[in-house]
């Protein structure tokens, strides 16, 4: 089949599409803000807002999230959690963790989420939830193995995200440094892994920079 480069968006549309939703502003805004200042990675506007509609139209009620950071997908996640709902977020760093939780009581939402303090492939053979979705955002050259551990714990009919799949273009093109090489060839492994696994039925969406979204078919 013949690429479409036509499908690919161009600079004037995303421009469009930033302009078309407005700033966020408190908490959020914020949070925003420590990131930028701080050079802490956390999701796109869009890809966060993404997390909140996708987590309200399943009416979920048991969320996973691989990768914390100060907070902020947790955010948008555990506010879209059905009534009597939890979100399970797993960070290693005790300075973001510090954070997460101060902005999460800020926002009234702490009681819905539990913090496991830890590495990802540590925590995540301990958990004993069944979840309706999982979201990946941690360590790129991990992603398979989250995948292949999140998957047994994710119901049939449950959503699995990935973020960054599309790693700044460079999955499809040229790595930009040395540095970018493990982590961009990781992605291209995990995405393959992805979008062909038995058990998901799954595509790449250019949201963001990139998010694998699947459904658990088996």
């Amino acid at each position: 089949m013949k690429a479409r480069i036509d499908a690919i968006i161009q600079r004037e549309q995303a421009e469009y599409l930033e302009r078309l939703h407005p700033e966020n502003t408190g908490l959020l805004a914020e949070m925003e803000a420590y990131a930028a200042e701080h050079r802490v990675p956390i999701a796109d506007r869009e890809v966060a807002l993404f997390l909140e509609i996708t987590a309200r139209a399943m009416g979920a009620r048991f969320i996973l999230e691989i990768g914390a950071a100060i907070g902020y997908s947790v955010v948008h996640l555990a506010r879209s959690l059905a009534p009597g709902g939890l979100l399970v977020t797993i960070e290693p760093n005790e300075e973001m963790i510090r954070r997460s939780e101060e902005y999460l009581t800020r926002a009234g939402l702490r009681e819905r989420v539990r913090i496991e303090r830890g590495f990802a492939l540590e925590v995540m053979p301990r958990l004993q939830e069944t979840f309706d979705l999982v979201y990946i955002d941690a360590v790129k050259e991990e992603y398979t193995a989250y995948l292949d551990l999140a998957l047994p714990r994710l119901r049939t009919g449950g959503v699995i995200i990935a973020d960054n799949v599309l790693w700044g273009g460079q999955v499809a093109g040229e790595i930009r440094s040395a540095e970018q090489t493990a982590s961009t060839q990781a992605l291209r492994a995990f995405n393959q892994h992805f979008v062909h696994h038995p058990s998901l039925r799954a595509e790449i969406l250019s949201v963001g920079d990139g998010l694998g979204y699947g459904v658990k078919v088996q």
